[in-house]
């Protein structure tokens, strides 16, 4: 299975002590001892997964990719080189907290107008998205990244917020104005 460049699943902890897995179709090899724990590994995978979804750029998959040296070779990620990029995975792809006094019964309104409340709904012939059927362009002018009716209903919710409190609800002429 090696030979193909296939990813190996790790058996469980007790049997790895003297083998090695292919941690990608790049050649690491990875040592079982060296291996993360499997929380971890976890973790790190899916707010990776989490992050390309949002359209944010998490850059180099270091659990399945390795680290690249100075000198151009690929190592295995250290735990805690996995711990730290996993932070910053956590931020790429935390929820904006909803704002304080952000009129949620105007919100609610302007959402069951535009879309039936539904978050991931498109209109427009695929021009507006999502609950408050955002522009690409207003959604990132609001600090959202990739597809509005992709991103979690929380996060909509506290970007319409962020708009309302910024621009009015003139940016909704039809359900909020």
């Amino acid at each position: 299975m090696c030979a193909t460049g296939a990813v190996l699943s790790v058996p469980a902890a007790e049997s790895r002590p003297t083998e090695q897995y292919l941690a990608s179709q790049t050649d690491v090899f990875v040592s079982a001892t060296r291996l993360p724990d499997g929380e971890l590994q976890r973790a790190y995978l899916n707010r990776f997964d989490k992050a390309n979804k949002r359209g944010a750029d998490p850059g180099r998959n270091i659990l399945l990719r390795g680290v690249k040296t100075g000198d151009g070779r690929i190592r295995a990620a250290t735990k805690g080189e996995l711990r730290r990029s996993l932070r910053v995975l956590k931020r790429l792809t935390a929820v904006p907290a909803m704002p304080a006094g952000a009129p949620t019964a105007q919100l609610a309104a302007i959402a069951e107008c535009e879309s039936g409340g539904d978050p991931t709904a498109i209109g427009g012939g695929g021009l507006y998205r999502g609950k408050y059927q955002f522009s690409y362009e207003t959604w990132a002018s609001v600090g959202g990244s990739g597809d509005p009716a992709a991103a979690p209903e929380a996060e909509q919710d506290a970007r319409a917020a962020a708009l309302l409190a910024r621009d009015g609800a003139g940016q909704w002429p039809v359900c909020g104005g």
